[in-house]
């Protein structure tokens, strides 16, 4: 594990104080542990993406997230999430007291926050923290097609450099995920300009290996060289390349069916000692979980089994690698 030695900030120091005091056990890691999450023997903290369980409410979705056996969700805080960013202030408290009733972590949740100078982002952002929130993905970028790339990433990495502080004082770890496709990020070499003069402590990425593998073929280990010092939490999902509609293109599947070689990519973490959270995404055929339905086609506790499978997995997988 990776170990930040950073002061952290007042604010969070006196939050973390009010926590102990009111007797609460869950302390609201801030961003100078970030790295550092998962228990002894190397265990990993695998959270489900709440987007898969969006035809239950908070308490279902907590119960059975626990009954499954994950360790907490990541919970969509965004238009058409679990969590509209305009009710964030009312609704996520209700979420985070859900997932606690069962035992479940608040420690990720899904944004579309990147541009701090906007209101409604920042609230989202206070909301999480109050909340007890550690690690949040960021929007997504493009670059815009009459600026240059240079350009684009020069105004992205001085917006970095104050979500990072934003994020410093809230006691937040922003992450922006690689996402494939014509994405800021998608070249996973975009990413380490934008962060370099952000506060590293608060702001990284999201490292997703189904896109890393998608548009970094087989050099996708040196992608993860590259972006190791910056990996904050990690989203697993599988893929295999196939033809859809007279396309060539890649085709979700369940994990260890696709083209991920887990097993060596889980060696790789454990040699850069990247353990952070984990966000177990599905999707592929979940009778429309797989898109956050509110409404599924597929009989439930089929959904449950196949999340169920690619939980045990993860774990299976991690020890042998």
């Amino acid at each position: 594990m990776r170990n930040d030695d950073k002061m952290m900030s007042r604010r969070q120091f006196t939050k973390q104080t009010t926590t102990v005091l009111a007797g609460i056990p869950l302390l609201h890691i801030n961003g100078a542990f970030a790295s550092s999450f998962s228990t002894a023997n190397n265990k990993l903290e695998i959270n489900l993406f709440s987007k898969h369980l969006q035809f239950l409410d908070y308490n279902e979705m907590s119960a059975q997230a626990a009954e499954i056996g994950f360790d907490g969700l990541d919970v969509t805080v965004r238009p058409k999430g679990h969590v509209l960013p305009e009710r964030v202030v009312d609704d996520l408290p209700l979420a985070v007291e859900a997932m606690k009733k069962y035992g479940l972590k608040p420690h990720m949740m899904t944004t579309n926050v990147w541009d701090i100078t906007k209101p409604e982002e920042k609230q989202v952002l206070e909301a999480a923290s109050n909340a007890g929130f550690s690690h949040y993905r960021t929007g997504w970028l493009s670059y815009p097609e009459d600026v240059s790339i240079d350009a684009s990433q020069a105004q992205f990495a001085a917006q970095a450099v104050k979500l990072s502080e934003v994020n410093k004082d809230l006691g937040l770890v922003g992450c922006y995920q690689n996402h494939a496709g014509n994405h800021v990020g998608a070249p996973i070499w975009d990413l380490p300009p934008i962060f370099a003069n952000a506060n590293r402590n608060y702001l990284g990425c999201q490292y997703d290996i189904r896109h890393a593998v998608v548009e970094g073929g087989k050099s996708w280990e040196l992608d993860l060289r590259r972006i190791q010092p910056f990996i904050k939490s990690l989203v697993i999902k599988d893929f295999k390349w196939g033809i859809k509609d007279g396309v060539w293109q890649p085709i979700n599947t369940p994990l260890g069916e696709g083209m991920v070689d887990f097993t060596h990519y889980f060696s790789l973490l454990k040699k850069y000692k990247i353990n952070v959270p984990i966000s177990l995404h599905l999707e592929y055929d979940l009778g429309g979980a797989e898109h956050g339905a509110t409404k599924i086609t597929m009989d439930k506790k089929e959904v449950f089994a196949k999340m169920k499978k690619d939980l045990t997995f993860i774990k299976e997988t991690w020890k042998k690698a």
